[in-house]
C-alpha cells in the first residue's frame, strides 16, 4: 500500500528532476542562442546590413514616451469642461461625439 509520505517523496524527487532538466534546457538554449547571434553577426558583416535595412530602431529608456509626445498635434478644440482635442487621427473623444449628437458643430469648440 502506498502512503502519503511515499507519494510526497516521489513528488519531491520528480520536482528535483524537473529543476535539473530546466537548468539543462536553459544552458543549452543559451549555448544555441550564442551560436545564432554569432551567425547573424557574420551575415550582417558579410552583406553590410544596417539596422535600418532590418527596420530596427534603437530606443533608450524613456524615448518612446518622448517621441510620442513630440508627435502629438497642438490642441485645436476645447470642450465644455476644459478638455482638449487636436482633431487628429483616431476616435473622437466622448465629449466631441456627444456634442455632435446634440446638434453642435466643431466650430463651436475651436480654440481661437
Amino acid at each position: 500500500m502506498t502512503t502519503l509520505a511515499d507519494i510526497n517523496s516521489q513528488i519531491k524527487k520528480h520536482d528535483e528532476q524537473i529543476a535539473q532538466l530546466r537548468q539543462q534546457a536553459e544552458t543549452l538554449r543559451n549555448q544555441e542562442r550564442a551560436g545564432v547571434i554569432e551567425e547573424i553577426r557574420k551575415k550582417i558583416a558579410e552583406y553590410g546590413i544596417s539596422a535600418s535595412d532590418l527596420k530596427l530602431t534603437v530606443r533608450g529608456p524613456g524615448r518612446r514616451a518622448a517621441a510620442t509626445a513630440a508627435t502629438r498635434g497642438a490642441a485645436k478644440y476645447r470642450g465644455p469642461t476644459g478638455e482638449t482635442w487636436s482633431g487628429g487621427r483616431g476616435r473622437k473623444p466622448r465629449w466631441v461625439t456627444e456634442a455632435l449628437a446634440a446638434g453642435k458643430s466643431l466650430s463651436e469648440f475651436e480654440i481661437k
